[in-house]
């Protein structure tokens, strides 16, 4: 049936047709998102190359956790690229973002190679800021702008595109060994060209487009969840593969090819999307045009009848265009209901953000410590580098699992049930308390499964902050608003990571130094042996994420009414009047133009 469409001398330019449309459509921009995304969490993969920085440039724990902060901060605070995206459009974004990601990246693979002369640790800095911080203008330019184009869908927006965030870890790493083998100074390479490509390609298909209600909209992105986790089940099975046997160079590339087939599969359901799309569409044309031509025109031989002065209606009053504008600074702290849009300052000054703020740096702040030491937790604990590369898959996957759970699960929840979306983050911070727990008292080979707690916790926690965000302070100025909750990330990372985590490691590591009788020279990595180097910092992070879970609860409560209304109205109904306008413009158009005669 679908063939027929295509039948008949204009088959070749009905092609053409669909073709644009599929390139120009909402889910081919979906796709291009998924891809961006898919490559776009070089951050998460820091514990694969921290080994080869600390050794090459002879940095301690607390300088390395220094270095991992710069990291987080790059990383996190996009407040930069928030402010670009709400003066330009996306592709602008997403080009500054890609040749920051390749100067970053790169400028660091030269410096462990010894291509250049050893940086100074400021330098370090800088490189990994700034090409961290590429992952904030990727986020940004890709998934800020799915979120506008499908408001109803954001948190299942959300949760799939922050999921192949998640992925993206396991995703570079079957690539680089399929490229490069077990070199893991080329990962550092392979970072810095492939996001800053997949960018290039996609530049200008990503940006917001007219938003219309699809019946099946919600279906279209459970297909693509499936797809996801049909890739996610074969990264999680290669792995187990992997850590089990030895791979060569040949069969590392046969799993990388078949990840990106995998990943290209989406692009199937795109197709199949915008070809119904599109056949509705013609039909519903061909029917106008038939109703035009079966129309019999109604008799004009009269003149219409004139109309006096005296019967024409009283001229209306011009409406006020021009109203005095307020100064931002003064309604700053007279914010506007919970779901109207707030300005940046509104937001800023808000209770509802500060709270949000705390929990979110306490969260997240102690999943990332755990995350970004998984390499020196696993060699103080006795595990080989096989294993810490196994625990860093693990952390991917189960990354996204939580991603694609809290954004899916949580939309379920409030749409069906009306659970507010801060209780689910209440819960998920006490649930990651648990994998702090098994490092901290280091059970045997509970590593394994901290690391798919914390990197589930991880993953999940961020849907949910970026949902609450765009539903208590609207989407007007989301790209900022959207990055100033990021924000919580490094503060939190800094005082658990580099105060807690790095200070207590390296006063332990001097500890077993002097007991051995070795003086450490300067310029000499420091390294930790034992349970010891780790309990007391990952007991200090259990308190610290309980404390974020009592305020995130007060947010609950505070919300509690909010979130028992109908918080997608507004949506719903600024779609229905674009659907209203666009039927009205159908039915129209054609009784315009000259009617023909059938021959």
């Amino acid at each position: 049936m679908g063939m027929a469409l295509f039948s008949g001398g204009g088959g070749g330019r009905e092609t053409m047709r669909l073709g644009l449309q599929v390139l120009m459509g909402r889910w081919f921009m979906v796709f291009a998102s998924l891809l961006i995304m898919s490559v776009s969490g070089a951050t998460y993969m820091f514990s694969l190359f921290s080994n080869d920085i600390k050794t090459s440039l002879g940095y301690d724990q607390t300088t390395l956790n220094l270095l991992s902060f710069f990291k987080d901060l790059g990383g996190n605070v996009g407040v930069l690229s928030g402010l670009i995206n709400e003066v330009t459009p996306p592709w602008v974004v997403l080009f500054i973002g890609a040749v920051m990601n390749f100067f970053g990246y790169f400028m660091i693979w030269l410096a462990v190679t010894y291509r250049i002369p050893k940086p100074q640790l400021w330098q370090m800095c800088l490189f990994i800021c700034i090409g961290a911080n590429s992952q904030s203008f990727a986020n940004t330019g890709a998934l800020v702008t799915c979120v506008k184009n499908f408001p109803e869908s954001r948190g299942v927006v959300l949760g799939l595109l922050k999921g192949f965030v998640g992925l993206s870890g396991a995703i570079i790493t079957q690539l680089y060994r399929a490229f490069y083998g077990d070199d893991s100074k080329a990962l550092i390479l392979l970072i810095a060209w492939l996001p800053a490509a997949v960018s290039f390609v996609f530049l200008r298909t990503v940006r917001i487009l007219k938003v219309v209600r699809q019946a099946n909209e919600l279906k279209v992105f459970y297909d693509l969840l499936y797809i996801s986790l049909g890739l996610a089940g074969f990264l999680m099975a290669i792995i187990i593969t992997q850590n089990k046997l030895t791979f060569s160079r040949v069969e590392y590339s046969a799993s990388a090819a078949v990840v990106i087939i995998l990943l290209l599969l989406p692009l199937a359901v795109v197709i199949r999307e915008e070809f119904n799309i599109w056949r509705s569409r013609k039909r519903n044309l061909d029917a106008a045009q038939v109703n035009v031509i079966t129309e019999i025109p109604p008799a004009v031989d009269q003149a219409p009848p004139a109309v006096s002065a005296e019967q024409l209606p009283p001229p209306t009053a011009a409406p006020k265009t021009a109203e005095k504008s307020v100064s931002c600074f003064k309604t700053m702290f007279k914010p506007p209901d919970r779901g109207e849009d707030y300005t940046i300052l509104q937001a800023l000054f808000s209770i509802d953000m500060l709270i949000l703020f705390i929990a979110t740096a306490c969260g997240v702040g102690g999943t990332l410590t755990a995350i970004d030491n998984l390499g020196q937790i696993g060699s103080s604990l006795g595990y080989t580098t096989h294993s810490t590369t196994t625990f860093v898959s693990l952390v991917s996957i189960w990354n996204y699992l939580g991603r694609v759970a809290s954004g899916f699960a949580s939309e379920i929840f409030l749409t069906r049930y009306k659970v507010p979306r801060p209780l689910m983050l209440t819960f998920v911070l006490l649930f990651s308390c648990v994998g702090h727990l098994l490092i901290a008292f280091a059970v045997p080979n509970s590593l394994y499964f901290a690391s798919m707690i914390l990197g589930f916790c991880f993953g999940a926690q961020w849907p949910l902050m970026f949902a609450i965000i765009s539903e208590i302070f609207g989407l007007k100025y989301y790209s900022t608003l959207y990055n100033l909750g990021a924000v919580a990330s490094p503060v939190g990372s800094y005082i658990l990571n580099v105060r807690v985590a790095g200070h207590l490691y390296d006063k332990e590591a001097l500890k077993q130094l002097e007991a051995s009788g070795v003086r450490r020279v300067s310029g000499e990595d420091l390294t930790c042996t034992g349970a010891a180097c780790y309990k007391l910092s990952f007991i200090i992070i259990t308190v610290a994420t309980l404390f974020g879970s009592i305020i995130s609860f007060i947010l609950v409560l505070r919300t509690k009414k909010f979130y028992q209304g109908d918080i997608y109205k507004k949506f719903r109904e600024e779609a229905n009047k674009s659907e209203i306008n666009m039927t009205s413009a159908g039915e129209t158009g054609p009784k315009n133009q000259p009617t023909q005669t059938a021959s």
